[in-house]
């Protein structure tokens, strides 16, 4: 088990930790969770103390990303319990070189999308708060408009999303995650809905984005 990341030692050992579990899905749920916890409130003291780690995690963040294991919303662990390793498989992609940046969100079965939501994206190094508005929605290809806070009710319904964003869009404020780091190998954050999330690297899902 990873000790909690309140240390640079300790950190590097949360971060490794969740390269195993992103890579094997074979470490134990509670560690992973401790670590996400731990790295979090590290994450949080660094970037105070140095504003180009921001910055940097905005770079790194830049590519496709494929979800490995999440606690799930806080309306999804009252239901059902965390959600822990992810079963399906969920690709999100973030484009920072495009003006407004692009985020993609998907469900694939192999190399196949299901479904993929497109929209704009804003990343608030201050605060490291990425702010997201899904506004269309492809189903097997097909791509159709979504109307303002569709995707965040398409979202609430499946379970996928947060009860909570239905009530944001409906003030007019967008989605977000609370980033916490993203390298060369994994990223993590934290969710509007209160859950935690990890995801690694899809080389060839970037691949295609870069296409």
């Amino acid at each position: 088990m990873a000790p909690a990341a309140s240390t640079p030692a300790a950190a590097a050992a949360a971060v490794a930790l969740l390269v195993r579990a992103a890579e094997t899905r074979a470490e134990e749920s509670h560690a992973v969770i401790e670590a996400l916890v731990g790295l979090e409130k590290t994450m949080r003291a660094e970037a105070k103390a140095d504003a180009k780690l921001s910055g940097a995690t905005l770079d790194a963040l830049d590519g496709a990303w494929r979800l490995c294991f999440t606690t799930g919303t806080v309306d999804t662990q009252k239901k059902i319990g965390k959600i822990n390793y992810f079963p399906l498989k969920a690709v999100q992609t973030f484009d920072t070189t495009t003006e407004p940046m692009a985020i993609t969100n998907g469900i694939y079965v192999g190399d196949v999308a299901l479904v993929r939501f497109f929209g704009p994206f804003e990343f608030n190094e201050g605060t490291r708060k990425l702010t997201f508005d899904f506004d269309e929605i492809s189903l097997l290809g097909l791509r159709i408009p979504l109307p303002k806070g569709g995707a965040a009710q398409i979202g609430a319904a499946s379970g996928l999303g947060s009860k909570s964003n239905v009530a944001r869009a409906k003030r007019e404020l967008p989605a977000f995650f609370n980033w916490i780091s993203a390298n060369e190998d994994i990223a993590t954050a934290r969710g509007g809905g209160g859950g935690l999330a990890l995801w690694r690297r899809d080389l060839e899902a970037q691949e295609r984005m870069r296409e």
